[in-house]
């Protein structure tokens, strides 16, 4: 089946939301915590902050606070992807549900607008934290690609392909799905917002519409807080 759908080359969508935040007046640090409580204090006017917005990516799972026993998060864990980034270029995207290489390999050809180059893929490996791309896998990617769309490959194959570069990226994915809600964190009053594995664009705007009426919600009245544990709003990409 095919459908119109939209495609966000994240290399110009990401500086672009940074700009969007500096424009509204966002001050941008960066720290190294071993604990999320000690954010409150890094807030840009010296007072400790009343409220902490926790939306940390996979090394929640070691950031101490977010388990229940004060250390990090051990329900968030990686779903390892590998892409080759090419400079070929068509006019189609395609994907498809699986592949006979493995269970947890895939074949997607997603062009990225303005120049961007083409993504092949991929791999849906979990609790796979390795981040060198492995060749083999590299080798199969491609084969697959240009199998699926010969025009790809300019009618070369493999050989046909541009190669920019071979990227590894870890999900931050969460075992009984996104963390979306409220918690004490040694005394710190903190909203979650992370393990939204793969599917962190796509549902971007709505877990973020959705962890801000929690900041409202807690503010005006701290008590609805939890004494532990979360409110699951959005469950695990099976």
């Amino acid at each position: 089946m095919s459908f119109k759908s939209v495609c966000i080359n994240t290399a110009i969508y990401l500086p672009y939301l940074a700009s969007q935040c500096l424009a509204n007046g966002v001050i941008l640090k960066r720290a190294n915590l071993t604990s999320l409580a000690t954010a409150s204090s890094l807030h840009y006017s010296g007072t400790p902050a009343n409220l902490v917005v926790n939306c940390t990516g996979l090394l929640s799972h070691k950031l101490g606070g977010l388990g229940q026993d004060g250390t990090g998060d051990k329900l968030v864990y990686p779903i390892s992807g590998q892409i080759v980034l090419v400079r070929n270029e068509v006019d189609e995207m395609a994907e498809t549900s699986g592949t006979n290489d493995g269970e947890d390999e895939m074949t997607y050809i997603m062009t990225r607008a303005a120049g961007g180059g083409t993504v092949l893929g991929g791999s849906y490996q979990k609790g796979n934290w390795e981040s060198q791309p492995d060749p083999n896998l590299a080798q199969r990617i491609m084969r697959r690609a240009v199998e699926l769309c010969p025009a790809l490959g300019n009618g070369r194959g493999v050989g046909g392909l541009d190669i920019v570069r071979h990227y590894v990226g870890l999900r931050p994915a969460r075992k009984g799905g996104t963390r979306l809600g409220a918690s004490w964190v040694e005394n710190v009053l903190v909203v979650h917002n992370y393990g939204h594995g793969g599917f962190g664009y796509q549902c971007s705007y709505g877990c973020s519409m959705a962890a801000v009426k929690i900041v409202e919600d807690v503010l005006e009245d701290d008590s609805k807080v939890p004494t532990e544990g979360t409110a699951h709003l959005v469950k695990e990409n099976p």
